[in-house]
């Protein structure tokens, strides 16, 4: 899927398919971290891996508000431990399908909004 609308400041999405995501600064593979200045390729597999750790650890470069997590053609939802132990780091959680995360997040990032995108 291609999208119009760009920002030559931040990461937003150019494309996308199920194992690439282009960016306006460059292109990774999927599973992938973006934030409106940082992106990096990702070794998870599986929605079971995301964590307090992992999330503190790509999260710490810069403060975010809410988090969204592209699960795919279908959407997948976090265990209720997971969603608990998340919510400790004061970060809004969001799961949806890949189509929708990317489209949410280069809308949120069009409005100046502290959001992350994680893609599976």
């Amino acid at each position: 899927m291609e999208f119009t609308q760009q920002d030559a400041n931040h990461n937003s999405i150019v494309s996308f398919n199920s194992s690439t995501i282009i960016l306006t600064h460059g292109q990774l593979k999927t599973p992938c971290f973006i934030s409106p200045t940082n992106s990096q390729e990702l070794s998870i597999q599986s929605l079971d891996e995301i964590d307090k750790k992992l999330l503190f650890q790509l999260t710490c470069q810069e403060p975010l508000n809410l988090l969204i997590i592209g699960t795919g053609e279908k959407v997948i939802f976090l265990s209720p431990k997971q969603q608990v132990s998340l919510r400790e780091l004061g970060l809004g959680v969001e799961c949806m399908n890949n189509t929708s995360a990317c489209s949410s997040f280069n809308l949120l990032l069009s409005d100046a909004r502290a959001v992350g995108l994680l893609v599976l």
